[in-house]
């Protein structure tokens, strides 16, 4: 049996996820989480062989509870299941560790094959995040944004999306001079000078919907 762990706070798409994996007789699902704290305690105590991560969580994103699962089980394969679309998260997800990347509106018939392609150790990507692949490898100069952290390119984001400094800070728990400060930098690492150059980049470059 192929176990898995499901990491998502909704619990229509836990169980919209359990009920496709049971019509498969060699997959099973054997833990829940809706947040990081619980997705570690039962990653902990309980054997499995693959993990399904959503990106958007409570508290730790997605992008912190991956780095922190190839950090403590580095063989454990994490699928990420996203509503975001592929531009804005894949690649950095892929490098962060992760086996595959699924946009939650994928067909079930894709999930089933990600799982396997992932259990037999290859790796999933869909045939538009190929072509992005393809894209960058053939791109001598790095997109701007890819110069981010993590953290920066949450935050670089949220500003481009129209968010307040205050609000920011108040949903990642940062003081908002941390907040600012982490907005100079980022500003410095792509040569800009204001919001409404970011909105303008993030807009042109689809990193946000």
């Amino acid at each position: 049996m192929i176990k898995i762990i499901i990491v998502d706070d909704h619990p229509v798409i836990r169980r919209g996820l359990k009920q496709i994996l049971l019509e498969e007789p060699d997959m099973e699902v054997v833990g829940e989480a809706e947040n990081a704290q619980e997705a570690f305690k039962i990653i902990h105590t309980t054997d499995c062989d693959m993990v399904i991560l959503d990106i958007s969580l409570p508290g730790a994103s997605g992008v912190e509870i991956l780095k922190q699962l190839k950090y403590e089980y580095m063989k454990l394969p994490v699928l990420i299941l996203s509503m975001h679309p592929e531009e804005q998260y894949a690649l950095r997800m892929m490098k962060a560790g992760a086996s595959g990347y699924l946009k939650k509106d994928s067909a079930p018939e894709e999930l089933v094959k990600a799982i396997r392609k992932i259990i037999s150790g290859g790796k999933y990507v869909s045939s538009s995040l190929a072509e992005i692949l393809i894209a960058e490898m053939e791109t001598f100069e790095r997109p701007l944004h890819e110069k981010l952290s993590d953290r920066e390119f949450q935050i670089m984001r949220m500003i481009a999306s129209g968010i307040a400094i205050k609000t920011i800070a108040e949903e990642l728990c940062l003081s908002e001079k941390t907040v600012s400060t982490y907005r100079t930098r980022l500003l410095e690492k792509m040569h800009k000078h204001t919001n409404a150059e970011i909105i303008s980049y993030a807009l042109k470059n689809k990193l946000i919907e």
